[in-house]
């Protein structure tokens, strides 16, 4: 099992309303970028259902110089229909956000929730994850 520091949440990039799955964002990473999977471990649809990506056993391709200590969450949404960056989050969304870090924070106690922006100049994933998710 590997040491895990960081969860580090984003978000998808699309458009808000607009339903996309870990296998469209697997095709994105392995035939836009040429990675070798889907560079998530978790994507978290509209409706708030949370598919698996990457293992997690498997260094993850989603926040540059974090990937070896951390597990990446990335919720489907982002953008709002103008394509501008906005918190689009469903309720359903947000509540399995908050079950998925407590899951993953179960076997990895001392990891702390980042969003990717906090390692990037990036907006994604369009709010105050580290602050949000604090207390958890």
């Amino acid at each position: 099992m590997r040491n895990i520091a960081q969860i580090i949440i984003h978000c998808s990039a699309t458009k808000e309303g607009k339903d996309f799955d870990v296998k469209n964002i697997r095709d994105w990473h392995v035939n836009g970028n040429g990675w070798s999977d889907i560079g998530y471990h978790y994507v978290i649809k509209l409706d708030g259902t949370i598919q698996k990506g990457r293992p997690e056993n498997k260094i993850g391709a989603h926040a540059k110089g974090n990937n070896r200590y951390s597990i990446g969450i990335c919720y489907v949404g982002g953008l709002d229909i103008n394509g501008k960056s906005k918190d689009t989050r469903t309720e359903k969304q947000k509540e399995s956000l908050i079950k998925l870090i407590k899951e993953i924070k179960e076997n990895h106690k001392e990891a702390t929730v980042y969003g990717h922006n906090d390692f990037s100049s990036k907006d994604c994933p369009c709010f105050n994850a580290k602050k949000e998710y604090e207390k958890l």
